[in-house]
């Protein structure tokens, strides 16, 4: 099974000391049906609105470690508040949601939950929050200090010096040329063909 129904109660191991009571009433308060499930690569977590008086469901992954859990929980919350006051007339990740999901993160933020570097990195974030986890590359990448599993080896490409030479999981070697504004351009060795990577890919390390 994908998915894992957890007890409320439980839901405390997944989120960083001080979250779990906000947390836990605004769950209460909107009703909302909470799933935590194993490692999605294409999401992080997802919203999806009540159906013929059915409770709203928000999912997040379970891999996540408990500042990005929390992060992610918050941004599916967003969508829900929009929800509750837009229903469908507005755009998914428009200004409406990025107002709401804002208030969220500055309501947390001031709770002194996040340790100095993240919260720095949101303070941004609330200013003008990005729709998918690419868009916030630089939050990311700092939330993910406080992965507890670390990959012997292994880095993210934007920590990578340019140069460097890498392998991703599929065997290919390529070198980091450059970043762009958001993506970063690296060369594959076999074929010299260019290609754009988020900063978030995870690659092994090769040894000049």
């Amino acid at each position: 099974m994908s998915k894992v129904e957890h007890p409320l109660h439980a839901l405390k191991a997944y989120l960083p000391e001080g979250a779990f009571e906000p947390v836990l009433a605004l769950i209460h308060q909107y009703k909302v049906h909470l799933t935590v499930t194993k490692a999605r690569k294409s999401v992080l977590g997802d919203y999806r609105h009540p159906l013929m008086g059915a409770n709203h469901k928000i999912s997040v992954n379970g891999n996540l470690n408990q500042y990005e859990f929390l992060i992610t929980l918050l941004h599916e919350l967003g969508h829900l508040l929009c929800y509750e006051q837009y229903k469908n007339r507005v755009d998914a990740h428009g200004k409406e949601w990025k107002y709401l999901y804002g208030l969220l993160l500055a309501d947390f933020i001031q709770r002194d939950i996040f340790p100095l570097d993240i919260k720095k990195s949101l303070k941004k974030t609330v200013l003008n929050p990005a729709a998918t986890a690419n868009g916030e590359t630089a939050l990311l990448l700092v939330l993910r200090r406080y992965d507890k599993a670390k990959k012997v080896g292994m880095a993210f490409v934007a920590h990578l010096p340019d140069g460097a030479l890498f392998e991703t999981e599929k065997g290919k070697r390529f070198k980091k040329i450059k970043k762009r504004r958001i993506r970063i351009e690296c060369v594959e060795i076999t074929t010299g063909h260019v290609y754009s990577f988020s900063g978030l890919t995870e690659v092994r390390v090769v040894q000049a």
